[in-house]
């Protein structure tokens, strides 16, 4: 039971995180459509506030959790590759696309072309996401590494010890 908790923690963490960044993103497209940039095919297929871009985000950064335990289980951080974690990320994305998009289409709320612009912006913003992921996590792993041999450089010799050498020089 305890793992199941474990992995449900993950997923809600991974969604918080890729809910943030998509928010951000979808502030900087507001930003842009503001200055002038031609951005009103993004607002007019999303046809919601930009920062709400974060619900998607939060499902899937769950999405590709679930993706990423099941493609990826038994490896660490360290032996996966970021071309491979933004392919499992931008299956996650067509798999969160794939299915509103199938019912707006079927019920003529949306165009096909509509469709495969959500399908192919949620793929692509999964794809950066999970690569953005895998290069925190190392960075993280990497500044723990670095704490802990800081932590063993301070460890020296006391007052009344001599260092001794292999081979007895010293």
């Amino acid at each position: 039971m305890k793992r199941w908790l474990r992995r449900i923690r993950g997923a809600v963490g991974m969604g918080l995180t890729w809910a943030a960044g998509w928010a951000l993103v979808g502030m900087l497209i507001g930003l842009s459509w503001s200055l002038g940039l031609p951005m009103e095919w993004f607002v007019e297929v999303f046809d919601a506030p930009l920062p709400a871009l974060a619900v998607p985000g939060f499902f899937g950064g769950a999405v590709f959790s679930t993706v990423l335990g099941i493609a990826g289980r038994r490896r660490r951080f360290d032996e996966l590759s970021l071309p491979r974690f933004g392919a499992w990320g931008a299956v996650g994305g067509l798999l969160l696309g794939l299915f509103p998009s199938l019912v707006a289409v079927s019920s003529g709320a949306a165009s096909v072309a509509a469709a495969a612009i959500i399908i192919g912006t949620l793929t692509l913003l999964s794809a950066v996401s999970a690569s953005s992921s895998l290069a925190l996590a190392r960075m993280a792993e990497e500044r723990e590494l670095l704490d802990a041999s800081a932590e063993v450089a301070e460890v020296g010799l006391t007052g009344g010890e001599a260092q001794e050498l292999l081979g007895g020089r010293g």
